[in-house]
């Protein structure tokens, strides 16, 4: 009769402590990945044109949308660009934490049909270099409920304001002096 070979526990526990770290690490890389797919302008930068005009460039997402990171009152927030939006479109939520009027209840006209909502309006928005103040907007409680994400649409209130232009992939916001 032989006698059993003893276990190699710390052999076993090794490699478990090494495959758990392998996967933490890929988790964090392919996060960024995907976050920087979901959106690609968290970073927004922006040139002076060589009439003085400001112009930020924004590219397009996977799914075909612009989205990216802006700053509301020097906070940022992540918005989607919505030119069938009438207003800017704030999440309740995010209104909230941003501490933003709620003015006057009004119904608006949504993707999902009538929703209720209140004016509001944002003192300054800014995306790169481009500052806009005195912003209409809309609070609308279920605006990010979908699970996108998205705490802002960039609606004509703000974008009216601005020359853009697409061409490929990329946005180009303009913003004259």
């Amino acid at each position: 009769m032989q006698a059993p070979e003893p276990s190699n526990k710390y052999g076993k526990t090794f490699a478990i402590i090494a495959w758990l770290i392998l996967m933490a690490l890929l988790f964090v890389f392919f996060q960024d990945t995907i976050s920087k797919q979901l959106n690609p302008n968290q970073q927004l930068r922006s040139v002076q044109g060589s009439a003085g005009e400001t112009r930020t460039v924004l590219i397009r997402n996977k799914s075909g949308h612009y989205v990216g990171t802006l700053l509301v009152n020097n906070q940022p927030v992540d918005f989607m660009l919505d030119t069938g939006a009438t207003t800017v479109a704030i999440a309740a939520a995010t209104a909230e934490k941003l501490g933003l009027p709620f003015g006057t209840a009004i119904k608006v006209n949504t993707a999902n049909g009538i929703a209720d909502a209140w004016r509001s309006r944002i003192d300054r928005l800014q995306l790169g270099d481009i500052v806009l103040h005195n912003i209409p907007a809309s609070i609308v409680p279920g605006l990010n409920s979908g699970g996108g994400g998205t705490e802002i649409l960039l609606g004509m209130s703000a974008l009216k304001q601005l020359e853009f232009h697409q061409q490929g992939n990329q946005l180009t916001l303009i913003q004259r002096n």
